[in-house]
């Protein structure tokens, strides 16, 4: 697989799971964090009454714009996710606690992580995609998600769903809809089908 030297590719985001996700598919990038005020922008979105599917992409294009402002020859990646279940719009625990209530919300539901991914350029957006995988929480017992709690630790408040896929979050599920790597936060398929488009990465 041969990337083109130029443009150069910047990620901007601080998540290392979507680091590691770029790594593996084997591109050549840069990461940026952005620093925007993502709590800011989500609540006036969801008190506007904005659909989810706008919100996360308007908060992806916030991180996406602040890098390529900076970085106008680059070609800069942006994403965001939202979690969303029976119209409540959940935000990453802060706690245990806050985590455990998270679960007890989600125990026997289906929720959407409404994915929204941007590419810039020159300070304009030349692509995007929405992607939105579903996943069904199982109705586990009390005394499962103690120990759940109990053994993944601090780990439970990294992500806004309180759980890791790739670790005994799964135990959590019934269902999974959707592509992996859309549900850890950014798509591949979408994004890459971009790249070799564009011939960023060759077809």
């Amino acid at each position: 697989m041969r990337q083109a030297a130029t443009p150069r590719l910047i990620l901007a985001s601080g998540s290392a799971t979507r680091r590691t996700l770029l790594e593996r598919a084997g591109l050549r990038f840069e990461v940026r964090s952005p620093g925007v005020d993502e709590a800011a922008i989500k609540a006036a979105a969801e008190a506007e009454g904005i659909p989810p599917a706008d919100a996360a992409t308007l908060l992806a294009e916030a991180k996406a714009e602040r890098i390529a402002r900076r970085e106008p020859d680059a070609l800069v990646i942006g994403c965001d996710q939202l979690l969303v279940c029976e119209g409540r719009w959940f935000d990453k625990p802060e706690s245990p606690d806050a985590a455990r209530a998270h679960l007890l919300a989600l125990r026997g539901k289906r929720h959407d992580l409404v994915t929204a991914t941007v590419a810039y350029r020159g300070g304009e957006r030349v692509w995007g995609d929405v992607t939105v995988p579903r996943l069904t929480m199982r109705a586990f017992s009390d005394a499962f998600l103690d120990e759940y709690l109990a053994r993944e630790g601090a780990a439970v408040c990294a992500s806004v769903g309180a759980y890791r896929l790739e670790g005994l979050g799964i135990h959590l599920f019934s269902r999974i809809e959707g592509e992996h790597s859309a549900i850890l936060g950014l798509p591949l398929l979408p994004l890459l089908a971009f790249l070799h488009g564009r011939g960023t990465v060759a077809a």
